[in-house]
């Protein structure tokens, strides 16, 4: 594991197993570590870190539980790859990519037009006869496909949208360009199996496990920007959050 650097703080509060989980994942997240680097032993690194081979044994399970190694029989601890952790905050999937070095890009699949139905009328708070913005979208980073990302915004929200502007950047992205900010959001994430048209779309298998999103975001008036429905290949994918007690 050249390369690789351990800051531990002894006197920290953190807990020596979530120090050493950490570093290995920033290295990962680096570069530093590649798919198919193998993590050392966990006899050995305990002695270089000068500390109880069950705390390393934790470390090591916390990466294996995000899903960024693996631990196989006669061959060792091995990387393998980079998901995407995404903070749970509101910000747009394409920025948190591009923050994370991910490279992301995106292929628009729809962008219409049309008159909002009952529940699109519902979700954004739109007065009957009002048109809405249908966009569908696949999102990939570093050259595989994790995210299919349905959107629909008000026709007064979304303005001269083109594909080129949604393919270049974030819809985020473009709302700060038109001076529109979202300022908070309902958000639900769930599970669901992977349709036909799903798997064929983010390659993986039919009835491979997805996680959804919903969001609705708000500008700071309280009037409804955009509502999000978005599935995620959950093997290349996770929510990160921090929480504390009050």
């Amino acid at each position: 594991m050249q390369g690789v650097t351990f800051d531990l703080d002894r006197a920290s509060p953190v807990p020596l197993y979530y120090q050493v989980a950490r570093c290995l994942e920033d290295a990962i997240e680096r570069g530093d570590l590649g798919q198919g680097d193998r993590i050392d032993n966990e006899t050995d690194l305990a002695q270089r870190l000068g500390i109880s081979r069950p705390t390393v044994n934790r470390a090591i399970q916390e990466l294996v539980n995000k899903g960024m190694v693996v631990r196989r029989r006669g061959v060792g601890t091995q990387v393998i790859g980079n998901a995407v952790r995404r903070p749970l905050r509101l910000t747009s999937l394409y920025d948190d990519l591009q923050r994370s070095g991910q490279e992301p890009s995106t292929e628009v699949l729809k962008l219409e037009v049309g008159q909002a139905t009952e529940e699109k009328i519902e979700r954004l708070g739109l007065e009957p006869g009002q048109k809405v913005v249908a966009i569908e979208r696949r999102r990939s980073a570093g050259g595989r496909a994790i995210a299919l990302m349905r959107n629909w915004l008000p026709a007064t929200v979304a303005g001269d949208l083109t594909i080129s502007a949604l393919e270049s950047g974030g819809l985020y992205a473009y709302l700060r360009t038109k001076g529109v900010r979202p300022h908070l959001a309902e958000q639900r994430i769930g599970a669901t199996a992977a349709t036909e048209e799903e798997a064929a779309r983010l390659g993986v298998e039919v009835g491979a496990p997805l996680l959804t999103m919903e969001r609705t975001a708000y500008d700071d008036t309280g009037s409804v920007l955009e509502f999000g429905s978005h599935v995620y290949d959950a093997g290349n994918y996770s929510y990160s959050m921090t929480l504390l007690e009050n």
